[in-house]
């Protein structure tokens, strides 16, 4: 369940590469080591490793982070990855 009191998130203080309409936004989870965020993270968008610590940091202090921004397909796809081993995300467009 997503945490009412998190802030919305900022589109235009993102940084990321807006590649489409929409966005998979992964949410911390103290149930998976870092290890297994990045691997997922790498697995579901082909990441680096770099960029897959950057996008695990910032759900972990965050409590959110953009993983991914794309075409409607490409983010459920993203985010059926993502969910496979039970990581909370949300799609959603802008």
């Amino acid at each position: 369940m997503v945490n009412p009191e998190l802030e919305e998130i900022n589109l235009d203080e993102v940084n990321t590469e807006r590649r489409g309409p929409c966005i998979v936004i992964l949410y911390n989870c103290d149930c998976h080591s870092f290890d297994e965020v990045m691997l997922q993270l790498q697995k579901a968008t082909g990441c680096s490793s770099e960029r897959a610590m950057e996008i695990a940091m910032e759900a972990h202090i965050s409590g959110r982070a953009i993983a991914w921004t794309g075409d409607s397909a490409e983010c459920e796809r993203v985010a059926a990855v993502l969910k496979s081993i039970r990581l909370q995300v949300e799609t959603d467009s802008y």
